[in-house]
């Protein structure tokens, strides 16, 4: 009797892990999933698949990567929470740091050098949370844009007017892999051609899996 008691828990423990994971992922995706428009294939590679739709009310496209990554989720967590290091290995990042953190939340500036443009900047406050679910413990960062917490504008430096997405990474293969999805959409109210800021998204977000990928196999990352 105790047995089944005791199988009885643990399958009403898994089916809470899950539907509170649902409503997270749900969650992480809120800011880009406003609307109910498919999404079309951008660009696919062995490490990630990169999607596209048009922002309803804009000309600018919003992005959802998913690909999976050689390392557990509290690794990659890691690595996504180490702003002060984006400018060593973030694509276009020249400059990062924390402004505050407590209780799970984050507001950070950065500063970013695409290529084509000029320079641009804007200050995010992150909501982080996390779950343990029959696989291992999924983690979601979400953010938007908080650009009176920063800095103020700087000449020759486009301030970007709206950046909003999230990091959802699930545990695979037991936990020793994350397959993570990677919601975007940025705005910087018109000062940029709308063809350069898609292309723009297009190219670098492949090359922010691969980057953070490489990152996460660094020994500092491995451990708490």
């Amino acid at each position: 009797m105790r047995v089944l008691n005791r199988a009885g828990a643990v399958a009403r423990a898994c089916r809470m892990g899950l539907a509170f994971f649902e409503l997270m992922a749900a969650a992480c995706g809120a800011h880009v999933f406003a609307s109910d428009e498919e999404w079309s294939v951008a660009s696919q590679s062995p490490e990630v698949t990169v999607y596209e739709r048009t922002r309803k009310g804009s000309a600018l496209q919003e992005f959802k990567a998913v690909g999976v990554l050689e390392a557990s989720p509290e690794v990659v967590k890691r690595v996504i929470d180490d702003v002060s290091e984006y400018p060593h290995f973030m694509p276009y990042v020249t400059e990062a740091h924390v402004i505050s953190s407590e209780g799970g939340k984050r507001v950070s500036y950065q500063r970013i050098a695409p290529p084509l443009v000029s320079d641009l900047d804007y200050t995010l406050r992150v909501s982080c949370e996390s779950h343990a679910t029959p696989g291992g413990t999924c983690f979601c960062n979400r953010w938007q844009t908080a650009n009176e917490l920063g800095p103020p504008e700087k000449r020759g430096v486009t301030r970007v007017k709206i950046s909003e997405g999230s990091w959802l990474l699930e545990p695979e293969d037991e936990g020793r892999k994350t397959r993570a999805t990677y919601c975007i959409f940025s705005d910087s109210g018109g000062s940029m051609p709308k063809f350069v800021t898609n292309a723009a998204s297009r190219t670098a977000i492949p090359k922010l899996f691969k980057s953070i990928q490489k990152q996460a196999q660094l020994p500092k990352y491995l451990r708490p």
